[in-house]
């Protein structure tokens, strides 16, 4: 277990069983979860995946809050390099970012909390990313910030030109995003998260 630098997001890292079959692992374990943060079982509403090519930039998504969603992801197969966005108006870690690379060497996985954004780049062909979400998917809910934004200075890797989907290409920057009044304040992302627990 490692607390990230975002306020409240935790990477895991399992046990990997490897032998000349294959590999074993557990992304997410409940008593590693309880122990971290003095929570029940993880609310899962939603289970969803998707596979990248090489390349591919997907995010800086995040959910409005309310509703709000916490996320736990992992990369079963492939490798990823992952981010998580502060953007919870009033944080102490607004605007602040974390870096970790999922693969499923590793089996490592994080949990995101309520207000932080997600985005990722596929290092390899065919990387999946696994989520399992504390809400299920409203498309008028979900929002997307710009992972190219300067004045956030994500380091994504040299050698690989990003592919994006229409939506993340015209997402706004951070500073957009706050002047429309698309991000939440902190305390009520933190009272949403809260109340997943309850």
């Amino acid at each position: 277990m490692r607390r990230l630098a975002i306020d409240g997001a935790v990477e895991f890292t399992p046990s990997v069983h490897r032998d000349e079959r294959g590999l074993f692992a557990s992304p997410y374990q409940e008593p590693a979860f309880t122990a971290t943060f003095g929570w029940p079982l993880f609310p899962v509403r939603d289970l969803s995946h998707n596979v990248s090519a090489r390349g591919v930039l997907r995010g800086i998504h995040f959910t409005s809050t309310p509703p709000g969603r916490a996320k736990y992801v992992y990369c079963p197969y492939g490798k990823v390099q992952d981010f998580l966005i502060d953007l919870r108006v009033g944080s102490p870690t607004f605007g602040c970012w974390d870096s970790t690379e999922l693969g499923g060497d590793t089996c490592r996985a994080i949990y995101i909390p309520v207000g932080v954004g997600h985005a990722f780049l596929s290092l390899v062909d065919d990387s999946m990313i696994v989520y399992a979400m504390s809400k299920g998917y409203v498309a008028e809910d979900e929002l997307a910030i710009s992972p190219l934004d300067p004045a956030l200075g994500l380091p994504l890797p040299a050698g690989i030109t990003p592919l994006q989907s229409d939506r993340d290409r015209a997402a706004p920057t951070l500073a957009e995003a706050l002047d429309r009044g698309l991000l939440s304040d902190d305390a009520v992302c933190r009272d949403v998260e809260a109340k997943l627990w309850q």
